[in-house]
């Protein structure tokens, strides 16, 4: 074996942060279905708007029944969404959810794509959608979509009917894709994407998947169904175990953070398509449609009759004894002229013959993350695990440079070693990154977004739920005479003790990442706060001096710290104090350190949940600084937890002692009773079940003279009471989505908004994304309506802000968004909060 010392070159234009699931290892069963699965070419491209969007069992059904290459095209990542998991929101939010989809996918067979369209919130209107994403852009990306996977049928999950009341995000996706099926066989539409490796492509079919859904369950029901195409989705596959629906609920639980959590169901089950446009005289989903190998450029019928040879002599016993067969037709494939359905068939023969062999290939490092210029060390392990003779011939390892992830070979040695049943080989592989390796992090953060579209200028990139890896091993095998390259990423591995198992990517990083302790920073008068800055080491023998870069006006003691970390991954917080302005200001500042010549500016987050794999997002260590004059009436606050914000600590940034309330304190009157305000976190009404048995304690403390405050929660079946609060009020699903919506005050002289401090039309100034959601939209007469507001040509919406007197004490209900200003550092909000929190002090 070669082990000389290698240099890998790493992409080093672009951010990238790949990630890295358990590796398959199907049973024979799934195999030999692998194998039918080869003789069937027809693709689907499901076209929605967010995660979440998609009909799973649809999806399963194509993939798992028809054996279709099913692809879903999310236009956006979820963004705009709420998490009922954790605190993840906006591009946080939307890495979680690209990596729920992509579960979601493994799940139920499924493929993933997705646009540059950027989740900017609720829109009421598909003009209003279309005009913030920039619908040209968006355009192209669907249209990108289909001519990379050159789809016979599209369905979409929503209507183009602009009638139908609906988010305007799934209007925008049907129409987009509407438009798309039109453009993308002609070769003058986007024409610098057939620079790609793409060409023109023309679908067949275009279909609405309808549901009762859209119309309420009575009038779907009386709808003529006679001209769409029935699905019976309800099938059982004896191979798998389980029913098609039992897999969709499955996929369809892998939205966590969107509390998806579904029952598996069983039996007959019709799903209806509606056929738009193309060949609409249809009476079944593919009639007509060319899925054989006579399809293909070349003789492909031989293919056919020798699969469809292999998949009735397969031996569940000896899978590999289908080896010399599969390699007989990779080899007629391989002769095939350059075409869409030869690449992709080719890679699935390929995992094909590996599983029938048992043969396991995995290229591993000790460490998840690596410095530019630092030592790597590469483990290899490959068996063989068949009693067919193969031969590993040589190893080679890849990288990928420029913008365009250019694919160079990086290192390659002979090794001629003949792979025996059941003996594992391994090797050690010595590497060095180069100097100016790029650090990795999500492509599509690494540019400034608008509100409705994320910045990607490489075309290859479009699309892909990661960013490709930057590191990957080639074992090239001869098989029955026949060599056939096996390739695996360099990634992370490790035994949790709780976990077992456990896979991560390979992470190119910075020397240090510089983690503030806070997103924002909120000065209620002009004394000095303390900021800390969180030092993280990514090599040995780190030395750096850290600093803030502040705004004009503001002033920060010391001007630098210096700092030495011994180990990687060891931490230290550093101490500035920062001297606010004497007047009013929003701003920002960054952390850096410097090591040596190199700036470093960059903070880490890890998003790291059970049901997905560990994501690593590195963007710049900035946070919001704050002036403002704010006043308020008691410091202590109770807080019950609800789908996760991060409100408490916006509160602490202003002074109020915040305590995380247990079921202890629940227990004790006396407790609730030292609090000044208790305040429920948003959908604690939707996702804490013993709010059931808190709410006569709370509604007790508000009567004792307390004052609660209670956050947005959605309706319908989610809500886990019919009351929230001491008098009747109905939640309704109003919502003012334009954040910059005038604001009208309905009771002026109401005493929460003028004291302790006087509010104004410039407290709600600079708001973000939206005023607010799921307003009540009736509610007693003995609440009080303060604030009315509301979205272009709609009534006014006058139930986000709801406060009564009850005994001696008040309950505020509120819709405004509080939990997207709060942390983005709207100052007003802060001061409309405190006056929630002081009334009846």
């Amino acid at each position: 074996m070669n082990r000389n010392k290698i240099t890998l070159i790493l992409w080093a234009t672009m951010f990238c942060l790949p990630v890295w699931a358990q590796p398959k290892k199907p049973n024979t069963a799934e195999i030999r279905e692998s194998i039918r699965k080869l003789n069937f070419l027809g693709s689907v491209l499901y076209v929605a708007a967010h995660p979440d969007d998609e009909n799973t069992r649809m999806i399963a059904y194509l993939a798992n029944h028809d054996l279709a290459r099913t692809t879903y095209l999310s236009l956006t990542r979820g963004d705009g969404g709420q998490n009922l998991i954790g605190t993840e929101l906006r591009e946080y939010l939307g890495v979680l959810r690209t990596q729920e989809l992509l579960a979601a996918r493994r799940t139920d067979g499924g493929s993933q794509l997705f646009s540059r369209a950027n989740d900017f919130g609720f829109s009421k209107t598909p003009e209003e959608t279309m005009r913030i994403w920039n619908k040209n852009e968006v355009l192209s990306d669907v249209v990108w979509a289909i001519r990379q996977t050159q789809p016979d049928i599209i369905i979409n999950r929503f209507s183009t009917d602009t009638k139908i009341e609906t988010h305007g995000h799934h209007t925008s996706s049907a129409i987009l894709s509407a438009e798309a099926f039109d453009l993308a066989g002609k070769s003058d539409v986007f024409p610098q994407q057939l620079q790609q490796n793409v060409s023109v492509w023309q679908p067949r079919r275009l279909f609405c998947n309808q549901s009762w859904f859209f119309y309420g369950r009575e009038k779907f029901d009386a709808m003529d169904k006679s001209a769409f195409v029935k699905v019976d989705v309800g099938v059982f596959y004896p191979s798998k175990g389980k029913s098609n629906n039992e897999i969709a609920a499955e996929s369809r639980s892998m939205h966590r953070c969107q509390g998806m959590g579904a029952l598996t169901s069983r039996g007959s089950d019709l799903e209806y398509l509606e056929s738009l446009k193309g060949d609409v005289k249809t009476i079944g989903l593919w009639e007509g449609i060319n899925t054989t190998w006579t399809r293909v450029q070349g003789d492909g019928a031989p293919i056919a009759k020798k699969l469809a040879k292999i998949y009735k002599k397969f031996d569940y016993e000896q899978p590999a004894l289908s080896v010399p067969a599969l390699v007989e037709v990779r080899d007629l494939i391989q002769k095939l002229p350059n075409q869409y359905w030869k690449n992709i068939k080719l890679k699935e023969i390929e995992s094909v013959i590996g599983w029938c062999l048992g043969f396991y290939l995995e290229a591993t490092s000790a460490t998840t993350t690596v410095v530019a210029g630092q030592n790597l060390e590469v483990n290899l392990e490959a068996i063989n695990r068949s009693n067919l003779p193969i031969t590993l011939k040589n190893i080679s390892i890849r990288g990928a440079q420029g913008e365009n992830r250019t694919d160079i070979a990086l290192f390659d040695t002979t090794c001629q070693q003949i792979l025996n049943d059941n003996i594992k080989k391994t090797f050690k592989f010595k590497t060095k990154i180069v100097e100016n390796a790029s650090i990795t992090a999500p492509y599509w953060l690494t540019e400034t977004p608008t509100l409705g579209m994320y910045r990607v200028d490489a075309q290859a990139l479009r699309g892909l739920p990661n960013t490709p890896r930057n590191l990957s091993v080639t074992a090239n095998l001869e098989i029955a005479g026949t060599n056939i390259p096996f390739t695996v990423e360099v990634v992370h591995q490790r035994a949790d003790p709780a976990k077992g198992e456990i896979y991560r990517p390979l992470e190119v990083t910075p020397a240090a990442f510089v983690n503030l302790t806070e997103k924002a920073y909120v000065f209620a008068n002009d004394s000095s706060k303390t900021v800390q800055v969180r030092v993280k080491a990514q090599r040995d023998g780190l030395k750096g001096t850290v600093r803030l870069q502040m705004p004009t006006g503001w002033k920060v003691e010391p001007a630098e710290i210096g700092t030495e970390l011994a180990q990687k991954d060891a931490e230290k917080t550093v101490t500035f104090q920062v001297f606010p302005p004497k007047q009013r200001d929003e701003t920002h500042f960054t952390a850096t350190i410097q090591i040596g010549e190199t700036i470093v500016n960059q903070a880490v987050q890890y998003i790291d949940y059970d049901h997905i794999p560990t994501q690593t997002v590195v963007q710049t260590a900035t946070a919001h600084l704050v002036r403002l004059e704010v006043a308020k009436k008691g410091t202590k606050i109770g807080y019950l937890v609800g789908a996760g914000d991060d409100i408490p600590a916006c509160l602490e940034q202003i002074g109020y002692k915040v305590h995380l309330l247990e079921d202890k304190d629940f227990n004790d009157e006396a407790s609730l009773a030292s609090f000044d305000a208790i305040v429920t976190g948003i959908r604690a009404y939707n996702t804490k079940e013993k709010l059931k048995l808190y709410q006569p304690k709370l509604l007790k403390y508000v009567e004792n003279g307390g004052t609660l405050l209670v956050q947005y929660n959605t309706n319908g079946r989610d809500l886990l009471m019919k009351n929230v609060g001491p008098y009747p009020l109905e939640i309704s699903r109003e919502r003012v989505t334009v954040e910059e919506a005038p604001i009208r005050v309905l009771k002026p002289e109401h005493p929460l908004l003028n004291t302790p401090n006087k509010i104004s039309e410039k407290d709600f100034e600079g708001w973000v994304q939206e005023r607010g959601l799921y307003f009540p939209s009736t509610w007693d007469k003995r609440y009080d309506s303060i604030l009315s507001s509301n979205d272009p040509n709609e009534p006014a919406r006058d139930g986000g802000l709801l406060v009564t007197k009850y005994g001696k004490g008040y309950y505020v209900y509120t819709g405004y968004a509080w939990f997207r200003q709060l942390p983005a550092g709207v100052s007003g909000a802060y001061r409309i909060f405190a006056n929630m929190l002081s009334i009846g002090k």
